[in-house]
């Protein structure tokens, strides 16, 4: 008989080793609790940052979604009031650039400086009819695609398209954000407004004629047609692209006169 207590007695090698598994799968175990708990835990965070960028994109303006836009037909019905707010004038009709008389060696109103002897390049802007020019000596080799511009285009081109029966929202550099934010966004979207033939940008350009004149911050403009506002108005700004780019918006009549309307931009 052993002179050792039960309670004192050394587990034997079969039990030492038992012990060992039971010890290692318990390790195992919490092991697995962690890394399932790590994993749910980086799902969980992904998703989050998932739900994140769904959001900023579908809010975020020119994102594809214009849940946040205007209708067109509501602006419509509010431009009128929109734009006398706004201190938009009459659309006016421009001069023609060296006179109407077709016939007359100074008329240059749809000269192609890169094919017309009489110009080795654009002419000054003071020279044009209109700030901004609403026609007159532009490139004829290549026109400006509709868009939103972030800076000012190459006028050359930019006429040209005009002339295609295009239109142009110019706004000043320092004309309201919130405003201006809200032009870009409605001519930004995916669903057709007209935009494949509008362009929007600042008029910033160096030189006499460069700058919007004093009190207006934004310049509607198509071949010969000309609309002022002293504050940018998107209600004004569509109710003008969309009769005086061709074709026309909601099926208005077209009320300008680009000479070759239709055409590619």
């Amino acid at each position: 008989m052993s002179n050792r207590s039960n309670g004192s007695r050394r587990p034997t090698k079969a039990e030492r080793k038992e012990q060992a598994r039971l010890d290692r799968d318990a390790i195992q175990r919490q092991m697995a609790v962690r890394k399932r708990n790590r994993t749910i835990g980086l799902t969980l965070v992904a998703l989050a940052a998932v739900a994140v960028i769904v959001a900023v994109v579908v809010l975020r303006p020119g994102s594809g979604s214009d849940a946040a836009l205007p209708a067109p037909s509501a602006l419509l019905e509010q431009a009128p009031a929109d734009a006398e707010a706004a201190g938009c004038t009459e659309v006016q009709t421009t001069d023609f650039y060296g006179g109407a008389d077709q016939s007359s060696p100074d008329y240059a109103d749809q000269a192609h400086v890169d094919g017309d002897e009489r110009f080795t390049a654009m002419p000054p802007l003071n020279t044009y009819p209109s700030i901004p020019p609403a026609s007159g000596p532009h490139l004829g080799a290549s026109t400006l695609p509709a868009g939103v511009y972030t800076s000012p285009p190459d006028l050359g081109t930019l006429l040209h398209s005009l002339e295609h029966g295009g239109s142009v929202v110019w706004y000043a550099p320092d004309a309201p954000q919130a405003q201006i934010d809200e032009i870009r966004a409605f001519y930004d979207q995916s669903d057709a407004v007209g935009q494949d033939r509008v362009i929007v940008a600042p008029y910033d350009y160096e030189g006499a004629g460069g700058q919007l004149p004093s009190g207006v911050t934004m310049a509607l403009v198509s071949w010969r047609r000309l609309e002022t506002c002293a504050t940018p108005s998107l209600a004004a700004a569509f109710d003008f692209t969309s009769q005086y780019s061709f074709p026309t918006t909601l099926d208005r009549d077209y009320a300008g006169e680009a000479p070759e309307r239709g055409a590619a931009m």
